[in-house]
């Protein structure tokens, strides 16, 4: 079974690493316990879109592409080459109108 926060909770480590950073580096510049950020990549448990917001901007690294790359484990781990776009300018663009 794919589990959301297994594959966030990858996503996230490999970005630290690439970085060569600590989880104590991330978890002081996210403010978020040491203990807690360790969980969260692990895949023990589900950030809050805050907390993940916290975490995302210690690393630099925007949060659509941190879900892109999610995204994109999923589609892999589903056997889908190519994950579906969402009509993310096509809906902007339809509330600007409104």
């Amino acid at each position: 079974m794919i589990l959301l926060r297994h594959e966030l909770g990858d996503v996230l480590r490999e970005k630290r690493l690439q970085q060569g950073r600590t989880l104590r580096e991330v978890s002081a510049d996210a403010k978020v316990s040491l203990g807690y950020l360790s969980e969260v990549e692990r895949g023990e448990k589900e950030a809050s879109s805050e907390l993940l917001a916290s975490i995302c901007e210690a690393l630099d690294l925007p949060l659509s592409q941190t879900l892109s790359l999610v995204s994109q484990r999923i589609a892999d781990a589903e056997g889908i080459a190519v994950p579906v776009p969402l009509p993310i300018a096509a809906h902007r663009a339809v509330v600007s109108a409104a």
